[in-house]
Formats: structure tokens, sequence, C-alpha cells
């Protein structure tokens, strides 16, 4: 959550920051504020709470041409959303930036005696006035002892006003990445504030302190050892992060998403077989599995739900779903026999990387699934499978979630084949048809102007609610979330079973409902749970294979996607679920890529 970024070099800081706030706005914040050092002017600070545009007009009167500064979109955790609790926080010498939550922020402010220091209402500012007071005169000997002080996550950013052209940078969990250019040196939370300098980076390790000159970056551990940090390349072009032409990132990303399937899949079929020989994850390790575990939150744990269901009925072995944030508190029963899969798009997911930590100290091997290359769950992860999905700007996650579906179809094929579940035959039958899930939402994208009147219908209503059975009520469960992220329209999923067992009471006059019909094998049961709430007065939305004709009794609108195996549906469904969302939020006036009070990545317990 929130957004770092700091520059050290040859052109002006001033204008290289801002830039970099705004390719970071996606994860999401309500205050912004940058400082540059001025070898004249000294310390010059601005801070405004709303958008990076407030900020930006706020600066034109910073009459410097400062070479090295730092900047900060802060997304508010302790104390509220004001100029005061914006960063950058300055306390004598120090200025600093940070993300993440300093937990024993109330004791250093006792056991120092810094409460006299402090303007804010954030821990960020204790870290600073802290470090002032252990200042004297090196910043790395101050920066051990003040981080040795500290129990909580962050990534900070820190400025001696007694050093004007250097920054130096220390984290623990929360993200940073750096890289050298020819005009300077640059550090930021995400790649995306850096590949308009550079496509070679470093993710900075923790524990490690980073000084950043004009023109180089040593990295030392904490007994000062240098340390060459592995560099690796942007495999996706800046084009990626620019909207191009669409009018939303998240139109865009839902476009994308045929080739960012076509880039997660492909490179894992060898022969037309499923094949992880690249990824380095060997046979053995599927081969003795008895049970899974996924882990994650939010959109990547609905992804993992529908992985389960396919992983669980194909393969005969128990496979269950956890929400990191609770399986971290629940003591969970795991062991050497379980297969755990963790799935981030960013990495860096702080709950999920924790409950994966568990899960590895308790003997089990873990693979993540996540998008972003050199991330921490990656790194730490025994296994892991890149997603190439390319950038994912918008905060709603659409081609992430898709692209996760297909990694989980992946090892699942893998697994039952090598396990002795699933022949050759039909894991190959598995695969081609996994191999045209783009196609699938290809043709389904070519029907959007009529998911678009709908959600025309539906932008006035107080509550939506998803109907489903099955793998399609999984679906559900991603779809209210992302219409009630995005659109502020209260939606919940229900299973379509459970309707006569208390929650058809919510059913009024006119209220949408969207049930996901794609099973032919329960396809009358859902469709008689439809005409229940019809009876009703619901207005209802029907999302079933093209081949199903319903009267009007049944639904007042139909969406069809392509016939096929339901297994494989999900693909086309989750582009009509992600349509309905987006235009709904769109028809409704409101900021489709960064809805209030969320954030892209998630760093913070």
């Amino acid at each position: 959550m929130c957004g770092i970024v700091g520059f050290t070099g040859e052109l002006p800081a001033k204008d290289i920051l801002i830039k970099g706030l705004e390719q970071l706005e996606y994860r999401g914040y309500d205050s912004a504020g940058i400082a540059v050092l001025d070898d004249k002017k000294g310390l010059m600070l601005k801070k405004k709470t709303g958008h990076v545009a407030d900020l930006r007009e706020a600066a034109k009167d910073m009459d410097t041409q400062g070479t090295c500064g730092i900047g900060h979109t802060r997304w508010a955790t302790h104390g509220g959303v004001t100029e005061a609790n914006a960063h950058p926080h300055n306390c004598g010498s120090v200025t600093l930036i940070h993300n993440g939550i300093i937990e024993n922020y109330r004791e250093l402010t006792v056991e120092y005696g810094l409460s006299e220091k402090l303007k804010s209402e954030t821990d960020t500012e204790v870290v600073a006035a802290l470090l002032d007071k252990i200042y004297e005169g090196d910043p790395i000997v101050a920066i051990r002892k003040t981080v040795k002080l500290l129990a909580g996550t962050f990534a900070l950013c820190i400025m001696f006003s007694d050093h004007p052209d250097i920054i130096y940078c220390v984290r623990n969990v929360s993200p940073l990445v750096a890289a050298v250019f020819d005009q300077g040196t640059i550090i930021a939370s995400d790649l995306t504030a850096l590949i308009p300098y550079s496509r070679k980076y470093f993710v900075v390790p923790e524990y490690h302190i980073l000084t950043m000159t004009r023109d180089s970056i040593r990295v030392e551990d904490m007994k000062g050892n240098k340390v060459t940090p592995e560099i690796l390349t942007v495999d996706w072009d800046i084009n990626s992060a620019q909207k191009g032409g669409y009018p939303h990132f998240m139109l865009k990303e839902i476009y994308e998403q045929p080739e960012a399937l076509e880039r997660t899949i492909m490179p894992r079929v060898s022969d037309g077989m499923p094949d992880f020989t690249e990824d380095g994850i060997p046979d053995e390790v599927l081969k003795g599995i008895q049970r899974v575990v996924v882990v994650a939150c939010g959109t990547a744990m609905h992804a993992g739900m529908v992985g389960a269901k396919v992983m669980e009925s194909r393969l005969r072995i128990p496979v269950q779903v956890e929400i990191a944030s609770e399986f971290r508190y629940k003591d969970p029963i795991i062991d050497e026999t379980a297969l755990t899969i963790i799935l981030s798009q960013s990495g860096e997911t702080t709950d999920t990387l924790e409950a994966m930590k568990i899960a590895k100290s308790r003997g089990s091997k873990t693979i993540s699934i996540v998008n972003v290359k050199g991330s921490t769950i990656a790194r730490e992860s025994d296994y892991v499978l890149y997603t190439h999905a390319g950038p994912e700007i918008a905060v709603a996650s659409t081609k992430a979630y898709t692209v996760q579906i297909s990694a989980m179809y992946l090892i699942a094929a893998r697994m039952g084949f090598v396990k002795g579940i699933l022949s050759e035959e039909e894991t190959r039958e598995f695969i081609k048809k996994l191999t045209g899930a783009g196609e699938l939402i290809k043709t389904t994208l070519e029907n959007a102007n009529n998911i678009k009147r709908i959600a025309n219908h539906i932008k006035m209503a107080q509550d939506v609610f998803y109907i489903g059975r099955g793998i399609d009520y999984t679906m559900s469960l991603e779809a209210s979330l992302k219409l009630k992220e995005i659109s502020y329209i209260h939606a919940e999923a229900y299973a379509a079973g459970e309707l006569k067992h208390g929650t058809i009471a919510l059913i009024s006059e006119n209220v949408p409902v969207i049930a996901i019909a794609t099973d032919p094998a329960i396809y009358p049961k859902t469709i008689s749970n439809m005409k229940e709430v019809k009876s009703r007065g619901a207005y209802v939305i029907l999302i079933s294979h093209d081949a199903e004709k319903p009267d009007d009794s049944v639904c007042d609108r139909h969406i069809r996607i392509p016939d096929g195996d339901p297994t494989f549906s999900v693909f086309a469904t989750a582009a009509v679920l992600q349509l309905i969302a987006y235009y709904t939020s769109d028809a409704r006036g409101l900021d489709v890529d960064k809805p209030r009070n969320l954030a892209k990545s998630v760093t913070v317990e």
C-alpha cells in the first residue's frame, strides 16, 4: 500500500518525483507529498491531501533545481487524512517516507521522550524523531541502531540535511525496487515508477541498507558487509503501463486477458502436455502430495477457489482454501504431506507471505503463483509459477484473476498425470481445452455492448445479488467483490440452493439478481432458484451457454457465453462479470481504476 519514489542524480528531482507518484496512483492513497534537498535553499517540503494532481499544482511555487528528493502517496493507517499526517516527515536533520506499520511507536515515543517533537498522529513521524535523536553524524550507524528498535513492517527512504545528495533506504517486508541509470539512481515501491528510466533493476533485500548517490547504489547488510544484488530485467514494455487508447486501465486489462493467458499457459505446455521443467518444479513434489492447501486474499483467494473445485473433483484429494489473514492465527493442521499453493498478484501481500512462512515451518512444500518477478513471496517459496500477465494498474484485479486460475489448472493437470489419476489422453484433452481459454474470452468480449446495456439498468440499484451452484458459486463470489469495490453498490453472492434457508428474504421488487448457470448437470436446479426470485419481483439476469434458450418466465435478460465444458467456461464467465462491474461503475460516473479506500497491493496487516 502507498507509493514511494526517491531520486538523486543530475536532473531536477521535483518533476521526477511527481511523475513517479503519478505512476503509483493505482496503489491507493489519500494524500501525497515530496521533499527536495536544494544545495542553496536547503530542505523544501510540499504536502497535500487529495490527488497527486493537487500536489503538482501546489508544487508550482517550489522554486528548486535540487537533484535529490523523496516522494510519497499515503494511504491512512495511523491518523486521519491531513497534510500534517502526510509524508514526508521531517524532524531535525532527518526527512523520511515510510510504507508499513510500526507496531511499537507508542512505546518508543515514551521511552525516548519524543512526544514534544511530534506534529502528526503517525507512527512514521516517530521513526523520524527517533532517528534524529540517535543521529550523531553517521547515517549508517544511526539507521542500524534505529532499525533494531522497530517492531513491524517498514520500507524507509531517508535524507539527512548534512548529506544533501544521498538517499538511504532500508526495508522489512514492505517492498522496494531500485535502479541505476545514466542520469542518476532511483528507488520506488513498484516497478511502474522505474521503467521510464531503466529496464534493469533489483529488489532491495530485507534488512540491508542502501546508500544511493548520484551515480551508484551501495548495498550492505546490517554488519556493513557489501552485498551485490541480483539484477533483474523488466519483461514487459512501458506501453503496458499506459492506457493505450482505452478510457480506463481496467477495461484495457479485461481485453488483455487472452494474451495474458497465452503467455502464462503456452510456456508450460510441451507436446500437448503440462510441463514445469522451465519452472524447476519436479514431478516428485507433486506425486507424493496427499492434500492441497490454497492460501490467498481477496480476488486471488477467489481464483484459488475455482482452481480448488477443479483440482478436488479431478484428483479426488482434499483441497482446502484458506483466507491468509485467518490462516495465520488458526494454528493450521498442515505437514509435509500437504502442498501449499500461495496466490498473490504482487507477491508482497503481507498476510499471504506470513501464511506461507507458517506452512513452510511445518514441513509443507510451497508453490507460489505470482505476477511480479523477484517479489518476496516468489523468492521465499520453494517453487514459483510466474503468471506473465504484465502490469495490472487498475485496483480491481481482472487479468491477474484469470491467469491465476489457469496456473491452478496447469498444476491440477500435471499433478493428476504424475499421480496416475489422469491418463495421458485425459491430460491432453484437459490441456487442449485450457489453451482455448483465450479464444473463449475473445468471443465473449464481442458481446460487450449487450453487457453495457444491462449495467445501465442496474446502476441505480441499492443491492445486487449473485447466485450460482458449484463452480458458478465461486464465480459469484468474485463477481460480487468486483461490483461492490468499484461501483459501491452493495452486492452479495449466495449459493443458489441456500436461498430458501433465509437469504430469499432479501429479495424485493426489481432488485437485480445475476444468476450464473454454466453446468448442465445442475442447470435445472439453478433455473428453479431463478424462478423463485423472479416470482418475488426480482430483475433476473442469466449468464449461461449460448445453447440454453430460457423464456421470459425464467429471466429478464440473458447473457450468452460460448458453449463448452463448464470447467473452462469460467474464463468466459469471468469476462462477463468483469464487464458488468466495469460498466456499472463507469455509468455511475466513478473513478473505475482507483476506487475509494482501496489499494492495489496490501502490504500491511
